[in-house]
């Protein structure tokens, strides 16, 4: 699976960067494939340890706050791999058709 999340603390300040930063230092340090964009980071590996890393990286970023928000979005596909990379070469590959 792949999951992209976004988390932000409440109540902390105007900039997320510190508990944005604490975030993805939980999900590059799990090993699993991820990236980070300017809004989400993916990670991609089998359910259970794909939650798990997501459930560290919000509590990290939850670190000093009252309150935290994320959004999640998953994509469950049985017997896929490396889709984290896999999905946009297929799209680089149909705009070279365009």
């Amino acid at each position: 699976m792949i999951v992209a999340f976004s988390v932000a603390p409440l109540g902390t300040g105007e900039s997320v960067t510190p508990a944005v930063a604490r975030a993805v230092k939980v999900v590059r340090e799990s090993g699993l494939p991820n990236e980070t964009s300017a809004m989400f980071t993916s990670v991609e590996g089998e359910w259970d340890e794909v939650m798990d890393v997501v459930k560290r990286a919000v509590q990290a970023a939850g670190e000093g706050a009252s309150r935290v928000t994320f959004t999640l979005k998953a994509d469950i596909r049985e017997g896929v791999t490396d889709a984290l990379h896999g999905k946009v070469e297929a799209v680089e590959r149909e705009l070279d058709n365009l």
